[in-house]
């Protein structure tokens, strides 16, 4: 597959991250393979989350990961072109199979295939319920399924986040490929997805630059950390009530306005 537009965009991304001097702390590289197809199964905590674990990638033999994002995305008058561009794989909620054709086509063909199983990004920094849709494709195309965690992004860029300070830190894990086949209860695998997620976040955490003082003594104290491990994001249970007041509001500003009812003749 040639690629024109997606090595200028990891150049520019790459001197961004040099520009923010951030700092990464990668463990498990060594379970990418250099050639050949894999998925990759990633957290998402971070609107930098697609950039920052292609870093990986990146890094051993400079392989592109071919990203599936919602198709939306690609009807962006700029973003589109530059998703096309990169080859990365559009996916219509409402039409899923196609992405999932395409999807195993490309592993096939021997790329990397990244996804985030959760769909959206998580508030509470854990790992929310998964779909199966990494597991099957990896059994589909017969190729392993490497699980990913990107921790610190979020507190670079996400839900109402922002801060270019220099000097965070991301550190990301690579597990050990999981080897899924169509004979494996889907159900049963895509638990032990969740699993590994869940031990390799637990394990990045362990590692990560622990909150200063005067982190801790901020008003909102170190909310990219989950509750369980001493941080003030929202748990499980209180990040989904978050979504589903922020669906139901996204819903009413879409929902069209009722015309004023006009008053009938005589009135």
């Amino acid at each position: 597959m040639t690629d024109i537009v997606y090595p200028p965009i990891v150049f520019t991304a790459k001197t961004l991250f040099k520009v923010l001097g951030i700092r990464f702390d990668i463990v498990g590289s060594e379970y990418l393979p250099r050639v050949g197809g894999a998925v990759i199964a990633i957290n998402h905590t971070s609107y930098l989350d697609f950039a920052l674990s292609g870093i990986p990638a990146d890094r051993v033999g400079h392989r592109l990961v071919r990203f599936m994002a919602k198709d939306g995305i690609f009807k962006h008058p700029i973003a589109g072109p530059l998703m096309r561009g990169m080859h990365h794989i559009p996916v219509d909620r409402n039409a899923g199979s196609q992405a999932f054709r395409d999807a195993v086509r490309a592993l096939k063909d021997g790329e990397l295939v990244g996804v985030f199983p959760e769909a959206t990004m998580s508030r509470s920094m854990e790992i929310k319920e998964i779909k199966s849709g990494a597991m099957r494709m990896a059994a589909a195309a017969q190729v392993p399924l490497l699980p990913m965690i990107v921790f610190g992004g979020a507190r670079i860029l996400s839900y109402g986040r922002k801060d270019l300070t220099r000097g965070r830190t991301v550190a990301m894990t690579i597990g050990a490929p999981m080897h899924p086949t169509r004979r494996d209860d889907a159900e049963v695998a895509n638990e032990q997805l969740h699993q590994q997620l869940q031990q390799l976040l637990d394990a990045t955490i362990d590692r990560y630059p622990k909150p200063t003082p005067k982190e801790l003594a901020a008003t909102d104290g170190p909310w990219w950390l989950p509750a369980r491990r001493g941080g003030t994001a929202p748990t499980l249970t209180e990040a989904e009530a978050i979504e589903t007041r922020v669906r139901a509001e996204r819903a009413a500003r879409k929902a069209p306005v009722e015309k004023e009812e006009q008053p009938s003749e005589g009135s």
